[in-house]
């Protein structure tokens, strides 16, 4: 399902309206991704029970409600987006904290309100049992021996990277849950971001080797998210339908070898957001150096730092300018750092695009911003936050103000004063 884009005009409208950098998200485009998973099936008629939002892709408020209005639980990975969920009303037995260890923040939540933990790492055990919290079921994020990704800073698994628990860990932890009186209930494998389907179903052929470990009291497998999605225009989509039917029959060898029935739940985050959100910044002006012509604009990786950091790739396009001639064009924005170009690849090598030539004050789109974008955001040269806008229901909203120079200098002020 793919729903009508957002009009240009709304979009210039927005932008004269609330300025630029914006973030402005589609609502249909979120609802039509989560209904995606939620009515997913597999060929026995059995889907994924629970969709758990992985919200540090994009924790705005507005988002969360409107995915909690669909059915999909969440997931809080600090004390804060603990916070955040009960904001958004979900209800804390529906908010799985899946961490690789306690800050004193998360851990005195976790002491005071029925959250799920998700441990990824032993220590945690006995920290967490300690601070005599009101459930003793826990969840255990398996580190599988191997990760997946789009890029080696989003592969999870493996022993390059620090998530979970080392799988061949796995019998001293379960013993160390029976002796602090800790009911494993559930087990979680991520490997990556943007893995593919051959990884992924090693993923889940890994939880069901672990299973038997936990056979008196698991009631569940997590398949964890990296669901890849198309960057790029002409990508093909990732079907989902042959995910669902791998962890299907991975659910049903778990049952076999534990004689139960196991609840099966899935965890996106970028899945269902990133499609959903574009980052519409204005054309500055040109500049050439030698053979690269520079298109400026005034959103830079304080906005949207996938490409600085991962050499990510988003596709861009100048509003109401399709009809002009393609040129190379470097964008890049206007911090003081030369990472801060947006068409660059892994490695930082530039890459200009064909893009037309836009003129100052052009509105310039970075797609499939939704995720990871104003999430990451951050005030470096004192840049101020962009301000984000959820159209849904054909009525655009204001879901978070953009940043003022007063709220930015106050708290330093006040101590100086």
């Amino acid at each position: 399902m793919k729903p009508r884009p957002l009009p240009d005009e709304l979009l210039l409208a927005l932008a004269r309206e609330h300025g630029t950098p914006l973030f402005v998200y589609d609502g249909a485009t979120i609802i039509a991704r989560a209904r995606e998973l939620l009515d997913l099936r597999a060929s026995s008629g059995r889907g994924f029970d629970v969709v758990r939002y992985a919200q540090k892709a994009n924790p705005n408020l507005a988002i969360l409600r409107l995915l909690r209005s669909q059915g999909c639980h969440v997931d809080a990975v600090s004390g804060g987006e603990l916070r955040r969920a009960l904001a958004a009303g979900f209800e804390a037995r529906d908010v799985l904290f899946c961490a690789d260890l306690f800050d004193h923040d998360a851990l005195e939540l976790l002491a005071g309100h029925p959250f799920q933990l998700n441990a990824g790492s032993p220590f945690m055990l006995a920290q967490y049992a300690q601070a005599n919290p009101p459930r003793r079921d826990i969840v255990l994020r398996v580190n599988p021996g191997f990760g997946h990704g789009h890029a080696r800073k989003v592969t999870t698994g493996g022993e390059h990277s620090k998530h979970g628990i080392w799988h061949a860990d796995l019998p001293d932890v379960a013993r160390e849950a029976r002796q602090l009186g800790l009911d494993v209930v559930g087990l979680h494998v991520h490997i990556g971001s943007g893995s593919d389907l051959e990884h992924l179903s090693q993923a889940a052929a890994a939880l069901v080797r672990a299973a038997p470990l936990f056979a008196p009291t698991l009631r569940s497998l997590s398949a964890g998210g990296g669901l890849p999605l198309p960057y790029r225009a002409g990508e093909t989509r990732f079907a989902c339908r042959p995910l669902a039917e791998v962890w299907d029959r991975a659910r049903t060898r778990g049952e076999g070898e534990l004689g139960r029935a196991l609840r099966l739940e899935l965890e996106p985050g970028r899945f269902l957001v990133a499609e959903a959100g574009a980052l519409r910044a204005q054309a500055r002006g040109h500049k050439r150096a030698g053979s690269v012509e520079y298109l400026f604009v005034d959103a830079g990786f304080h906005n949207l730092v996938r490409p600085a950091m991962y050499g990510a790739h988003h596709e861009i396009s100048v509003l109401g300018r399709d009809a002009q001639p393609r040129v190379p064009l470097a964008v890049a924005g206007p911090l003081c750092e030369s990472a801060d170009v947006f068409t660059q690849v892994k490695g930082g090598a530039l890459e200009p695009r064909p893009l037309p030539r836009a003129q100052p004050g052009d509105v310039v789109c970075f797609h499939a911003a939704g995720a990871y974008a104003a999430a990451m955001a951050s005030g470096y040269n004192s840049q101020l936050l962009a301000a984000e806008v959820l159209v849904h229901n054909g009525v655009a909203r204001l879901v978070r103000p953009r940043q003022t120079h007063e709220a930015l200098l106050r708290p330093e002020l006040d101590l100086l004063e």
